[in-house]
């Protein structure tokens, strides 16, 4: 399937600070991130960014950047003004990769593209079974879904909740999403929902406005993002495996 790959990116992150810029094994998170993007048979890669140190570095590495305000609430916000800027055609299908996954996998991507492919659907993204210590962190993301796949809610709060006390599948939202740009453009134009504001997460926003989102169950393991100066030394520590392993 066509697609773009848009990654939203700002500098400002408030519990890590400059976090696309960070090192990784000799290359900035951003790079990262791109480079699992561009590895997915997308037809273009964006960073879409409202930073000149974030454009200028995703430069450097000879990719492609188109500079944003700084006054979007949300990435998909933030995508939606990249679109205009750049003419995207509205029937165009985007994946939204966050720029701090700099494990992404890249078949997982393009699987998630692959979702627009289903009739009537209107965004498309991904999760994966977790353990019960991911029930109570706010910081990975929960989502219940429905017997056909479609998600009917996503938290941060443990859901769903073990009323009688004994866990049962946790399925984690991975930071991924599949849309095409005329969506984006009409989900701009609807005020962030409360749901949204509480929770801080954009999907809820589309969800109040009944949109329909299928969530592909991944099969494999993807690592967590890069919320916290812990996930950057686990994300820097599984890169160092990786490079051992190759060289054996």
């Amino acid at each position: 399937m066509d697609f773009e790959v848009f990654i939203p990116a700002r500098f400002g992150a408030t519990r890590l600070p400059g976090k696309p810029l960070l090192d990784i094994g000799g290359k900035t998170m951003i790079q990262h991130v791109y480079e699992r993007a561009a590895a997915s048979g997308a037809r273009r890669v964006t960073v879409a960014t409202d930073d000149p140190r974030i454009e200028q570095a995703v430069q450097a590495f000879g990719g492609h950047a188109c500079r944003t305000s700084d006054l979007p609430p949300s990435g998909t916000d933030r995508i939606r003004e990249a679109l205009d800027r750049l003419g995207v055609a509205d029937d165009t299908a985007i994946v939204n990769l966050q720029g701090d996954e700099p494990l992404m996998d890249p078949h997982l991507v393009a699987s998630v593209a692959g979702l627009l492919a289903e009739t009537g659907v209107d965004m498309g993204t991904a999760c994966v079974a977790a353990g019960k210590d991911a029930l109570e962190d706010p910081d990975r993301v929960k989502v219940v879904c429905s017997a056909s796949g479609r998600a009917l809610y996503f938290s941060r709060a443990p859901v769903p909740w073990p009323r009688d006390g004994a866990p049962g599948p946790v399925q984690v939202h991975l930071g991924i999403y599949a849309y095409r740009a005329g969506f984006i453009r009409r989900f701009a134009e609807w005020a962030p929902s409360a749901a949204e504001q509480q929770e801080c997460l954009e999907q809820l926003r589309a969800l109040d406005h009944d949109a329909r989102i299928q969530v592909l169950h991944w099969r494999q393991q993807v690592p967590a993002g890069v919320d916290t100066p812990a996930d950057l030394e686990r994300v820097r520590a599984h890169l160092r495996q990786d490079a051992r392993r190759n060289s054996d």
